[in-house]
């Protein structure tokens, strides 16, 4: 999804987290963030891409040192939604 907040341009890669593994679902979103923002560096290199996670995902397991590691290692932006009474609740760049 692209939009712009404020006088920034971004997208947004919304992810749901509703497997039984987080760890799973962290890598296949982890691999599509990846691949995406490496597109929109050759496309749209002034488009800042964000990974949005529900809130209770972020809490547990982006919480976790495993977690946090790759936060600050692959750079994540993100966007934490509350996915049960809607609506953004935090922006992490």
């Amino acid at each position: 999804m692209a939009a712009q907040k404020n006088n920034e341009k971004i997208a947004v890669e919304i992810k749901s987290f509703i497997n039984a593994s987080a760890v799973t679902d962290f890598y296949r979103a982890l691999g599509q963030f990846l691949s995406y923002r490496l597109v929109l560096q050759q496309t749209e290199p002034e488009r800042r891409l964000y990974l949005a996670v529900p809130l209770d995902t972020y809490e547990i397991f982006f919480q976790s040192t495993f977690a946090q590691l790759a936060v600050r290692e692959y750079q994540l932006k993100l966007i934490i939604y509350n996915s049960q009474y809607g609506g953004l609740t935090q922006w992490i760049n």
